[in-house]
């Protein structure tokens, strides 16, 4: 009897010898071989606004309000008082369709002895990303408080090569064209066409934008108000409707630099992306009878992108 119990407990080992690689490879194929590495927890410089509305808001401090190319408006006094301009887009993720936007652009200049509101820019729109290119397009309003004989309306179209698709996201000068037709007070066209290169210095926090363009006009005849009378073209002083300008009006070089705020307080980029951000740029006039400025300007301010 004792023979017999050792010989079954001998059998009952081996069959479990036997039996334990069989299960093995039954739990390998329920979880299959795979190429990819296992997903990895999201770092605190991940994750950041995965949602379908996004926020761009900045506020700053220029020496002057230079707009494609023209010192809009000069306020009596001292040279260089400062301007305080306001900037914020609200802009839905469509996925692969058009991502409609809106947008407004506030410059505030202090003495300014007709209104301190020197101009408000409302924009709708939309950008769309074909790679490996990014369409913009839309409607922009010029708004001027107590100033409403210059208030007009433009339709404007930019084509901009988008460096991430086309060259995985290597710092290299990108092209872009844009053009702008004022449909409303001075029935003209305006052209610029340019380049960026951004590079950024991700161990120092830091980003630099170099941005150089040309502009051409044509039109923009002086606008007619609704009280009567004449106003000047936007890019020229003509002071009667039938004249019109046409050619180069002004060409433009700069850098923005942007510090990360988020890096010198150690805030994770989950709560926004803060910089402080800083603007200098040159632009010159080309054609002597086409309005443009030859000014030295910059200011500096705060970004916020969510």
């Amino acid at each position: 009897m004792i023979r017999r119990a050792a010989k079954f407990r001998s059998r009952l080992l081996c069959l479990a010898v036997v039996l334990l690689p069989a299960g093995a490879v039954a739990l390998a194929q329920d979880s299959p071989e795979t190429v990819y590495a296992p997903p990895a927890l999201p770092r605190d410089d991940e994750g950041i606004n995965q949602g379908a509305v996004h926020v761009d808001f900045n506020v700053s401090y220029f020496t002057d309000y230079v707009y494609r190319g023209v010192e809009v408006f000069e306020v009596p006094g001292p040279e260089d008082r400062l301007n305080l301009q306001l900037g914020t887009k609200l802009s839905f993720d469509t996925g692969k369709l058009p991502h409609p936007f809106v947008s407004v652009f506030v410059n505030v200049a202090e003495n300014d002895p007709v209104s301190n509101f020197q101009e408000i820019r409302p924009t709708v729109g939309f950008d769309w990303t074909i790679k490996p290119v990014v369409i913009s397009g839309g409607y922009i309003g010029y708004l001027y408080p107590d100033r409403t004989d210059l208030e007009t309306s433009e339709l404007f179209l930019q084509i901009a090569l988008d460096q991430r698709s086309l060259f995985r996201g290597r710092p290299v000068p990108t092209p872009y064209v844009m053009a702008a037709y004022d449909f409303d007070l001075y029935d003209g066209v305006y052209l610029e066409g340019g380049l960026k290169y951004r590079l950024p210095l991700e161990d120092l926090g830091l980003t630099f934008t170099f941005i150089g363009d040309v502009a051409y006009v044509n039109g923009y005849t002086a606008g007619v108000p609704s009280g009567g009378g004449t106003v000047p073209g936007f890019f020229t002083n003509a002071e009667t409707i039938d004249d019109s300008i046409t050619g180069l009006q002004h060409w433009e070089v700069g850098v923005v630099g942007e510090y990360s705020l988020n890096k010198m307080f150690g805030v994770s980029s989950r709560f926004g992306d803060w910089n402080l951000a800083g603007y200098l740029y040159y632009t010159e006039s080309i054609e002597n009878d086409i309005r443009a400025s030859d000014q030295l300007w910059g200011g500096a301010g705060i970004t916020f992108r969510y």
